[in-house]
């Protein structure tokens, strides 16, 4: 049988997740067997849309057997998705649950189904981890991704769920780099306002972000109270080894929650369906995070610390 090719387009080659997508995928297709190219977008839809249109109106004869991606914007380009079907290329997208795919797979002879991280999951986690630390309550820094993401969104949902209610969000968006974190706490630094409202932790929606607003705060807050500052729980997401758990483990982050790369089930599920005939895969399938520490270790951590200050 022919071997199977895959492409796989992620956002962005500027972020730690985004690059551990491309790894995983790499990966997972070499050990499958599959044949697997990785474009990037470049953070624009404009450009991921012209990229996917590319490939699948080009030469039939070198067209993947499926697209596997990750939307820069919260559509999903459903009208490349119908491209793709049309073309009989299977379509998975990552990280979105896309309304669109229920009626495309009516109509698809081509597997079409979605791979997301449980984002509701991912900010209940990071709600548990504020209480955990920050249980006398306070304002909280918060940076989270492009308002139009479903990542986003569902994030902030979850972590309102359960984080403390004694606690108020000074929020603002960022473009999941640590550059736009810095950028957009650098811009809240310079109001006047931000000198008279103390911080008591600081939670972005991914570990660059979370990153990126620790060195806003550590170049520009104000000398009498940058000791302070850098003192205070800093919160992100992804969890990889050499990024966000080597930052709890140093000291740079508090806690990050680990968020599995999607590619590697994506891939898997793809191969099975093209490959070796089996049922047509469910519709959406979560991957599950978990916290990093466990929050019972984040309590145990807090109290040991509070124990040592007043001893």
């Amino acid at each position: 049988m022919k071997r199977l090719s895959f492409l796989v387009a992620l956002i962005t080659d500027d972020n730690d997740f985004q690059v551990e997508q491309a790894r995983a995928a790499e990966s997972t297709a070499q050990r499958l067997g599959v044949d697997v190219e990785i474009i990037y977008a470049g953070n624009d839809s404009i450009n991921q849309s012209q990229q996917l249109l590319n490939v699948i109106q080009g030469d039939a004869a070198k067209r993947p057997n499926a697209i596997i991606f990750e939307p820069v914007s919260g559509t999903a380009l459903p009208h490349v998705g119908r491209a793709a079907a049309a073309a009989e290329i299977a379509w998975v997208v990552l990280n979105r649950q896309a309304d669109y795919l229920a009626e495309l797979r009516r109509t698809s002879r081509a597997p079409v189904f979605c791979v997301s991280s449980d984002h509701l999951e991912v900010g209940r986690i990071q709600g548990r981890q504020l209480a955990a630390l920050v249980p006398q309550g306070g304002a909280a820094l918060f940076i989270q991704g492009p308002s139009d993401t479903a990542a986003a969104v569902q994030r902030r949902i979850g972590m309102q769920e359960t984080m403390p209610r004694n606690i108020k969000l000074i929020a603002m968006k960022g473009q999941w780099t640590q550059e736009s974190a810095f950028n957009a706490v650098c811009s809240w630094l310079r109001l006047s306002t931000s000198d008279k409202l103390p911080i008591d932790a600081v939670v972005a929606q991914n570990d660059a972000m979370a990153l990126g607003a620790r060195k806003a705060l550590q170049e520009l807050s104000n000398a009498a109270v940058r000791d302070k500052v850098m003192s205070l729980p800093f919160l992100g997401c992804d969890g990889l080894v050499n990024t966000g758990k080597k930052q709890v483990a140093n000291g740079s982050l508090a806690a990050t929650v680990v968020i599995p790369p999607n590619t590697i089930l994506a891939v898997e599920m793809a191969f099975k369906a093209l490959q070796e005939g089996a049922a047509r895969p469910a519709e959406l399938v979560l991957t599950q995070p978990v916290s990093f520490p466990q929050i019972n270790e984040l309590s145990a951590k807090r109290s040991e610390n509070k124990a040592a200050l007043i001893t």
